[in-house]
C-alpha cells in the first residue's frame, strides 16, 4: 500500500475486522467493512470534483459519521482536511476557509443558512450538503461513485489536517498536522491508556476539537474499537448512553464531567462498564477528582495542545491519588521541559514555561512562517503555559502565562484559585480574572455561576477561602453570572470574561 497516512486506515482495519462495529450514531451502526466502502466512494466523488493531493477539504457540522468519512476520504486522496468549529460565526468560518484555501466544503443542515450567507466570499468551489437533494447531495454523490479503494502515495510527513487553534487571543492560526504527527499521537494514547480492541468510546466532545478527535476517536478506530457518536453533549443523556452502550472510554473537559456528576441520577447510574475516563483541556479541580473516586472511578488526566496533536503529558491511574492535581509525565514518544526565559530548565518547584518536542508536534502554522519560526525556536514548541515540576518529574500546570495576575508584586495563577472555589458544592462554574486596583495594581475577581437551585452569596464564597489560600491570592471581589464564556474546547475565554466583568 503506497498510502502510509490516515487515508489507508479504513482499508487496513477492514482487512482485519470487517464485521466489527466502527461507528454507532442515532441507532445506526457502520461496520469497518462498510466504512471502507463509504470512504472509498466519497474519495472518488471528491476526486471527480477536482480534489487531489494537497487540496483542502473543509467540514462544518456536529459529530456525525460523515465527519470521519470525509477525513479518511480526504486522506485517501492525499488532500488536507480542515475541521471547522460549529460555534463560530459566518465571518469567522469565512476567515478559516479563506486562510486554508479550502476548495470543498461539506456542511450539515444546522449550518445551511450560515453557508448560504458566506457563499461566494470564500475560495470554496464545491458545496456539499449532508442532507442535500439532487446530485450534489452527500448520499447521492456516494451512491453514484465507485466503491473501489484508491491508493494514492501519501508519506507520513505529508500534511493531513489543518486544525485551527481556539483563538482565545487574536486570529486563529491553522496548526498543520502531518499524517505522522497524528499517528504518533495515537500510538502514545494506545501505549499510555492501554486501549483494547473491545473499547467502546462515547464521543460527545466535538470532533472538530483536537482532543475529541485525536485523543479519543482516532486511537479507538486504530485499535479496532467502536465509537458512539453524539451530536451534542447532554449530561443526563450521557448517563443513559453509558449504560445502554456499555461505554468503556470517555473523554471530557472538566466542566462536562462536573455537569454529569451534578445530575440527579448520578448516584444511582450504572457506570459499571466504564474503564477509562480521561480529562483535559483545563486543570482538573481536586474536588471533581474526589467526586468520581466516590463512585469508584479514577480520572486519567492529561495536558496537551492543538499544535502537539495534542497529547503532551499524561497522569496514569496508579498516580491519580498520590499526584492529584498533576498533569503527569510526558507521553511515551514525547519530550517535555519546563524552562525559564533563557530556555534553561527551572529547578523543581519553580514556575516556568512548558516546551515540547516529539514526532507528534506540528510542522508549523499554515501560511505563517514567522509565527512558525517563533513558536518552534530552537526546535522546541513554546506552549505559553506555566508549570512546575516536582522532585519526581511530575508536572503541575499552573495557568496560561498571559492569564497570570500580578497583585502587589505577587504572581497569582487564576486556575489555582478557581480550583478552590469549585470545591464549593453550590458553585457550578468559576473564572478568576485580574481587574485594576488602586492599591495593588491588579486584584482578582471571581465570576461565579451558581449550581441550579442554589442561593449563592458571592461574599460568603470569598470568605470561605480564608485559610485555604494565601491572602494575596483571594479575589478582592466576586460577581454572579448565568454562564462562563467558553470556546468549543471547553476552555474559558478569559478575554471575553474580562470584557464582560473586568471593569473596576
Amino acid at each position: 500500500m503506497r498510502n502510509e497516512g490516515l487515508g489507508s486506515w479504513p482499508a487496513r482495519r477492514a482487512r482485519k475486522t470487517p464485521q466489527t462495529a466502527a461507528l454507532v450514531h442515532e441507532g445506526r451502526t457502520i461496520t469497518y467493512g462498510a466504512l471502507l466502502g463509504r470512504v472509498a466512494r466519497l474519495a472518488h466523488a471528491l476526486r471527480a470534483l477536482g480534489t487531489g493531493p494537497g487540496d483542502r477539504v473543509a467540514y462544518l457540522g456536529p459529530n456525525h459519521p460523515s465527519f470521519l468519512e470525509a477525513l479518511f476520504a480526504t486522506g485517501m486522496l492525499g488532500g488536507v482536511f480542515v475541521p471547522l468549529n460549529t460555534r463560530l460565526t459566518g465571518p469567522e468560518i469565512a476567515y478559516q476557509l479563506d486562510d486554508s484555501g479550502a476548495s470543498v466544503l461539506l456542511y450539515g443542515p444546522s449550518h445551511a443558512g450560515l453557508v448560504d450567507d458566506i457563499r461566494g466570499r470564500t475560495p470554496v468551489q464545491a458545496h456539499i450538503a449532508l442532507d442535500g437533494p439532487g446530485e450534489r447531495g452527500y448520499e447521492a454523490l456516494l451512491a453514484a461513485a465507485s466503491g473501489d479503494p484508491l491508493d494514492v502515495p501519501v508519506a507520513p510527513d505529508d500534511p493531513c489536517m489543518i486544525m485551527y487553534t481556539s483563538g482565545t487571543t487574536g486570529s486563529p492560526k491553522g496548526a498543520t498536522l502531518t499524517h505522522g504527527n497524528i499517528t504518533w499521537n495515537a500510538i502514545n494514547v494506545l501505549i499510555d491508556h492501554d486501549l483494547v480492541a473491545g473499547e467502546v468510546a462515547l464521543v460527545s466532545a466535538p470532533l472538530f476539537h483536537t482532543a475529541g478527535l485525536n485523543m479519543l476517536t482516532l486511537p479507538v478506530l486504530l485499535k479496532g474499537g467502536t465509537c458512539v457518536l453524539v451530536a451534542a453533549f447532554d449530561p443526563a443523556a450521557t448517563l443513559d448512553m453509558i449504560a445502554e452502550h456499555r461505554v468503556t472510554f470517555m473523554f471530557g473537559v472538566p466542566t462536562m464531567f462536573q455537569r454529569v456528576a451534578r445530575e440527579p441520577g448520578w448516584a444511582t447510574a450504572d457506570l459499571s462498564s466504564l474503564r477509562i475516563l480521561t480529562c483535559g483541556g483545563a486543570p482538573v479541580p481536586p474536588s471533581l477528582i474526589e467526586t468520581y473516586q466516590e463512585r469508584g472511578l479514577t480520572f486519567l488526566q492529561g495536558y496537551g495542545m492543538t499544535e502537539a496533536s495534542p497529547g503532551v503529558l499524561f497522569l496514569d491511574a496508579s498516580h491519580a491519588v498520590s499526584k492529584a492535581g498533576s498533569a503527569g509525565v510526558p507521553h511515551f514518544f514525547s519530550d517535555v521541559r519546563v524552562v525559564g526565559p533563557d530556555m534553561a530548565d527551572v529547578a523543581p518547584g519553580e514556575t516556568g514555561e512548558v516546551v515540547v518536542q516529539g514526532p507528534h508536534v506540528m510542522r508549523g502554522y499554515w501560511g505563517r512562517p514567522g509565527d512558525t519560526a517563533a513558536a518552534l525556536a530552537g526546535g522546541w514548541f513554546r506552549s505559553g503555559d506555566a508549570a512546575r515540576v516536582d522532585e519526581d518529574g511530575y508536572a503541575f500546570i499552573v495557568d496560561r502565562m498571559k492569564d497570570m495576575i500580578i497583585s502587589g508584586g505577587e504572581n497569582v495563577y487564576p486556575a489555582e484559585v478557581e480550583n478552590v472555589i469549585l470545591a464549593d458544592p453550590d458553585v457550578l462554574e468559576c473564572a478568576v480574572i485580574g481587574v485594576p486596583d488602586d492599591t495593588w495594581g491588579e486584584a482578582g475577581r471571581a465570576v461565579i455561576v451558581p449550581r441550579p437551585g442554589a442561593d449563592v452569596d458571592p461574599g460568603r464564597v470569598l470568605d470561605a477561602l480564608a485559610g485555604r489560600l494565601a491572602r494575596y491570592k483571594i479575589p478582592k471581589s466576586a460577581v454572579l453570572a448565568a454562564e462562563i464564556p467558553r470556546n468549543a474546547a471547553g476552555k474559558i475565554l478569559k478575554t471575553r470574561v474580562r470584557e464582560e466583568y473586568g471593569m473596576p
